[in-house]
């Protein structure tokens, strides 16, 4: 009965599929998913299949899986001029950003699917919870995928928008609380400055950052073992 967190698999099945088969994952133990499950990497839509066959995978939404919700509905319908002609400028930037972070992949992925397995993906997506809190062997973890964006102590976690939990990215230099532990993706370890391990698992002030890069050549994708912190890591992105 075993608690691993891994986050920001981008599309990347096999490394996702390598990584299940290091951690041995057991139908008795629970993996928590930091979003950014989709997008960049070539079988995005094929890693949410496969999380949707597993009852014991928790998934938390990340930047990628907002945009494609908020996109995705839109791309389905029928392109005609009057469509065209009342496109809300607003939609049209959120599609534009979507595009700007990579979802060529999970479109053509999607499309590939009847529209009753369409349907199921997005119901499964939609219901990705925006944090989770877990206490294992006596230590409290906020479970988030970016940070917490405009942070006050006084703030109680429901009260953050859901852009301030998904793309704000925490200063890691900073303790945001003495009694939890915040485990994050979103941010690459190898972007982060003052990591003396960058491409692995960066830990600091009571944070732990888990996205080591599985999309990018030379990255590789993470989980940790709440348990006992171990740290398991998939082959690199040869790219």
């Amino acid at each position: 009965m075993a608690v691993y967190v891994m986050s920001d698999i981008h599309g990347e099945y096999e490394m996702f599929m390598e990584l299940l088969e290091k951690i041995n994952l057991k139908d008795s133990d629970t993996l928590y998913i930091l979003g950014d499950t989709i997008d960049r990497g070539p079988h995005s839509i094929k890693v949410l299949l496969k999380m949707m066959e597993m009852p014991n995978v928790i998934p938390i939404i990340g930047n990628h899986e907002v945009m494609f919700m908020e996109c995705m509905p839109f791309l389905m319908g029928e392109i005609t001029k009057e469509l065209l002609e009342s496109l809300d400028t607003e939609i049209l930037d959120k599609i534009l950003i979507w595009q700007y972070n990579g979802f060529l992949p999970t479109i053509k992925g999607f499309r590939e699917l009847d529209m009753e397995q369409q349907k199921e993906v997005l119901d499964y997506v939609g219901e990705f919870a925006a944090y989770e809190e877990v206490k294992v062997n006596g230590v409290n973890y906020l479970l988030v995928h970016a940070g917490l964006g405009n942070f006050s102590p006084d703030k109680e976690l429901d009260d953050y928008t859901l852009d301030e939990l998904v793309w704000e990215r925490p200063d890691y230099g900073r303790k945001y609380f003495e009694d939890r532990i915040i485990i994050s993706g979103h941010t690459p370890t190898q972007l982060i400055e003052d990591n003396p391990r960058k491409g692995y698992i960066y830990r600091n002030n009571n944070n732990i950052v888990i996205d080591c890069g599985a999309c990018f050549e030379t990255g590789r994708l993470a989980a940790i073992r709440l348990d006992d912190g171990e740290e398991f890591y998939s082959s690199e992105n040869k790219g």
